[in-house]
């Protein structure tokens, strides 16, 4: 947003100072600077500029390995020239920190780790100022010192209200507002809660649907001035009000058709644009596109389509098309894109297996979960046009880890191991 106003020369200096410090604090969206889960927005979208447009034989130069992070899922995000990772240690989620080389500064166990089937760390991090907000896979919030590694105060919602988890346990990335961490609780005493950041203590909870959480982390997003958190449970979307958690709408997400079906998925982050907001689930599930009202206290379904089911690796919408992986088995899916509009499907390609997506810079980067295969790919309608490939062979498991990116760097995590790729353009 641009403010035009007439600054006499006496204003000048001040001014100057005004426009550094909202530059400091402020990005090109208009929110505070937070590093946390598939970038700056939550949208899978990077802002980094002058990225390479195809890569060298064998992939980008590696330019540091680290190893020992942990087992887990998490994406590693950067903050000020800090890496953070958390991963599985014996029976305790960890947070690590490591400068750009890989060295590593400090590492602290901040909770009980999930102990069912797939134990391993999904919680990303998400940093604020000298802050690390995160999550356990036993329910607990947790706020730790960026710098040092210290935790500041912890609580554990789930257990407070009585919170409820899906099968494989909690994969949520907390979303900050400007006082409060909101946690997806699901549980029989409240659906989420909000936490006030300095200290933990509860702002508000929200009414109880009697509905489970879901592997989704939460976004909020603006109707023509009026904010809402989104929030996924297991069978229902909800619009909450980040001021109060009163609950301003519910959408059933499990309409009789899907009734028959066994698995709950809603892992992705939803993708928000002009009022409209798109939902994959994977397993055969219908793709949902669900137009709000102008003031945003009512929502309702504009289209749905079978094909884009995604799995667990998300979604981007690029100038009016949504590009992802659909689900076919728990181990293989192809390429698709389809109209934001009206939902026509515009290409479906086989590239080895599903995976997860991101785009910067004008290309998608695309990883398959199968064998750890990485493509930089054109984003044109027309066709899965992949431009430059390599594979990722550290690390061990599946490849289930969201890339990121940060000031030219593409960070893989497989398992224990965290690889960092040199993709800057390079000056002449």
């Amino acid at each position: 947003m641009f403010i035009f106003m007439t600054i006499n020369p006496g204003m000048k200096f001040r001014y100057s100072i005004i426009c550094l410090l909202l530059i400091i604090s402020i990005d090109a969206s208009g929110q505070k600077k937070i590093a946390q889960f598939r970038g700056p927005l939550r949208s899978g979208i990077y802002p980094d500029m002058n990225l390479l447009t195809e890569w060298p034989e064998g992939g980008p130069t590696v330019v540091t390995k680290i190893e020992g992070i942990g087992q887990g899922y998490s994406s590693a995000v950067v903050h000020k020239n800090i890496i953070y990772t958390s991963g599985l240690k014996d029976t305790m989620d960890v947070v690590s920190a490591f400068n750009m080389n890989g060295k590593l500064l400090w590492e602290t166990a901040f909770g009980i780790a999930w102990r069912k089937t797939h134990p391993e760390t999904r919680c990303t991090p998400t940093i604020e100022g000298n802050r690390i907000f995160i999550s356990s896979g036993s329910g607990e919030v947790v706020c730790m010192n960026a710098r040092s590694g210290k935790i500041i105060w912890k609580r554990n919602p789930t257990e407070e209200f009585r919170g409820k988890f899906s099968v494989w346990g909690p994969a949520e990335s907390l979303l900050l507002t400007d006082n409060a961490v909101i946690y997806t609780v699901g549980g029989e005493d409240a659906s989420v809660v909000a936490l006030n950041k300095k200290n933990g203590k509860l702002i508000w909870k929200s009414p109880s649907t009697g509905v489970a959480k879901a592997y989704y982390s939460p976004i909020m997003i603006d109707r023509n001035g009026t904010k809402i958190i989104l929030i996924e449970l297991e069978r229902e979307l909800l619009g909450i009000n980040p001021a109060t958690g009163e609950i301003l709408w519910t959408f059933n997400l499990r309409p009789e058709e899907e009734s028959r079906l066994t698995w709950l998925n809603h892992a992705n982050i939803p993708i928000y644009k002009n009022g409209e907001i798109f939902i994959t689930r994977g397993y055969d599930m219908y793709a949902l596109m669900l137009s709000l009202s102008e003031d945003g206290q009512k929502v309702s379904l504009k289209w749905k389509d079978k094909l884009l089911d995604t799995h667990i690796g998300g979604v981007v919408e690029v100038n009016g098309f949504i590009y992802g992986s659909n689900w076919i088995s728990n181990t293989n899916g192809n390429w698709v894109c389809i109209e934001w509009d009206t939902g026509k499907v515009m290409y479906e390609q086989e590239w080895f297996s599903k995976g997860a997506i991101l785009y910067a810079d004008g290309h998608l980067y695309c990883m398959e979960e199968k064998n750890g295969n990485v493509a930089l790919v054109s984003p044109d309608p027309s066709g899965f046009k992949v431009i430059s490939t390599f594979r990722v062979t550290e690390g061990t498991g599946t490849y289930f880890s969201h890339p990121s990116i940060y000031n030219g760097n593409l960070l893989i995590r497989h398992g224990d191991v965290l690889m960092i790729y040199d993709i800057k353009m390079k000056k002449k």
